[in-house]
């Protein structure tokens, strides 16, 4: 697939089976966010992924609006971040090239939450992180129950604008 396929056909995947993520496609998906770029190269995230099933259960538990998609999904991907001035736009590159990635060999994502969350801290800590860091994101990592199509958006014309608004 190349790149603007990938993008133009990232969706966010509600529905999906419970086909298990193989470890080599979970380590490509992670490289891609790796490969993000960062403010100064500094390359202040991390990723753990949760693929326990009774690990992903606590995860639903501690951030109950989105727990379903997490407890009932093969794989779960946490981006967590140290505490640098741009974490946040460094960790939401990462997690921006993950769902283009998986997309990419016909796995699906769903972004499920992130960091200004109230549970971030009680994620943390499930997931053993230093408590200095920060949860950028959690993304659940699928295969689609069904052909996951396009997502509707806007037409380039109304958001794309020549030297001034």
């Amino acid at each position: 697939m190349e790149t603007y396929e990938a993008i133009v056909k990232r969706v966010s995947v509600r529905k999906y089976s419970a086909e298990s993520v193989s470890r080599g496609d979970l380590e490509k998906i992670v490289s891609a966010g790796a490969r993000a770029a960062t403010a100064n190269n500094i390359q202040p995230f991390e990723f753990i992924v949760v693929t326990d099933k009774e690990k992903r259960k606590e995860l639903s538990r501690i951030a109950p609006k989105n727990g379903p998609y997490m407890a009932e999904s093969p794989a779960v991907i946490a981006v967590v971040s140290k505490p640098e001035k741009y974490y946040l736009e460094d960790g939401a590159a990462a997690t921006q090239n993950i769902p283009v990635m998986a997309r990419d060999l016909g796995i699906g994502t769903v972004w499920v939450a992130g960091d200004k969350k109230p549970y971030c801290p009680e994620v943390l800590k499930s997931l053993g992180v230093p408590p200095e860091y920060k949860l950028v994101s959690l993304i659940c990592v699928v295969y689609p129950q069904d052909g996951s199509t396009e997502t509707p958006k806007k037409n380039l014309n109304e958001l794309l604008h020549w030297a001034k608004y």
